[in-house]
């Protein structure tokens, strides 16, 4: 039987009548809440109790090998830097599911080394928190993304349209990649991302309801891309065994006002930042853009990367040739992280 949990006031109870993904009164405050299937919620749970147990024996670890003495806790350092061969205390942390990113703390690196340039950064910490779905449903996208590619367009154009449905008729598919897609709405809705889902199996036709939460809009509207970009990144380098402070989203403004906004960024220890604009639309007119911030943070060309969706690996060498950025697709974004870090 499915069940809520009301985040006011966190009475649970089980809901027969009210469909899995969409919204009820709490019984007992009346805020409105999610309805989860049983068997998808203890799941979560169980998966969260998890790897807080992990990253609470990884911090336990990383202290009692720490050892700092207070004369290495006094000795000054410098804005943004950090020792190369310092363990880094999110190594053991599953990275897809913790809050451990979401602080200041973690952030700081990054703002103090824009702070030594006169720049003003500006986080939003909750943007790298990983306990939801965000981060697992992009990675589900862009693992197959020539496949699932159409399935975020058609989702995209109907929200600029205001529509608030999309019929998708998967006849036409390999009978593979039908069963692929529908399997990812299925999904998808699970998370909450449609706030309906219908398949009518003897048409093939997977009917959608579109949510109208703010946050799953911008996540088809490109969201998605940034996700999945951010964890490709923080994986590389946590397998890398490096320590670094990492953010989405982030306001810069230079001395001048400028203000712009930097998609994906992350500091690994005692090395310059890598940037990453991701774009899964139109992108040519903004390459000028990126030169000039590019210029203005003082990056190297290969540390300011711009992630197209739509990119053939030809045409992003060409691009790359042509001007001082790296351009990458979905499929070479992991081995330019590699050769970087």
């Amino acid at each position: 039987m499915p069940i809520y949990r009301c985040n006011q006031c966190g009475f649970i109870s089980e809901e027969s009548t009210t469909p899995v993904g969409s919204q009820m009164p709490c019984a007992r405050c009346g805020t409105a809440s999610t309805v989860f299937g049983t068997v998808f919620y203890v799941e979560k749970l169980l998966e969260r109790y998890f790897a807080a147990m992990r990253e609470l024996k990884a911090l336990q670890q990383t202290e009692e090998a720490s050892g700092t003495t207070e004369t290495e806790a006094a000795a000054p350092s410098h804005p943004g830097t950090a020792h190369s061969d310092a363990p880094s205390a999110l190594q053991d942390v599953n990275l897809h599911n913790t809050s451990l990113l979401a602080t200041a703390q973690q952030h700081a690196p990054l703002r103090d080394w824009f702070a030594a340039r006169q720049i003003d950064a500006r986080f939003d910490h909750a943007l790298v928190d990983t306990s939801g779905f965000f981060d697992d449903a992009a990675r589900m996208v862009g693992g197959n993304y020539a496949l699932y590619g159409e399935l975020m367009d058609r989702v995209r154009y109907a929200y600029r349209k205001s529509h608030s449905w999309v019929n998708l008729e998967l006849g036409q598919l390999a009978q593979k990649d039908a069963q692929a897609i529908n399997a990812l709405c299925r999904q998808l809705y699970s998370h909450t991302f449609f706030a309906r889902y219908h398949y009518q199996k003897p048409e093939k036709i997977v009917r959608l309801t579109l949510q109208t939460a703010p946050a799953v809009r911008q996540f088809f509207d490109g969201g998605w891309l940034e996700w999945y970009a951010f964890m490709a990144l923080i994986d590389h380098l946590q397998q890398s065994g490096q320590s670094f402070s990492c953010a989405r989203g982030v306001k810069v403004v230079f001395p001048n006002e400028d203000l712009h906004e930097l998609d994906v960024l992350c500091l690994p220890a005692g090395q310059a930042p890598i940037c990453i604009e991701c774009k899964s639309g139109e992108f040519r007119r903004d390459i000028d853009k990126y030169l000039r911030l590019r210029k203005r943070l003082g990056l190297d060309k290969s540390r300011f990367i711009l992630c197209a969706a739509d990119l053939t690996e030809e045409q992003a060498a060409g691009l790359s040739a042509m001007y001082d950025l790296s351009f990458v697709n979905l499929q070479t974004l992991a081995g330019h992280l590699q050769r970087l870090v």
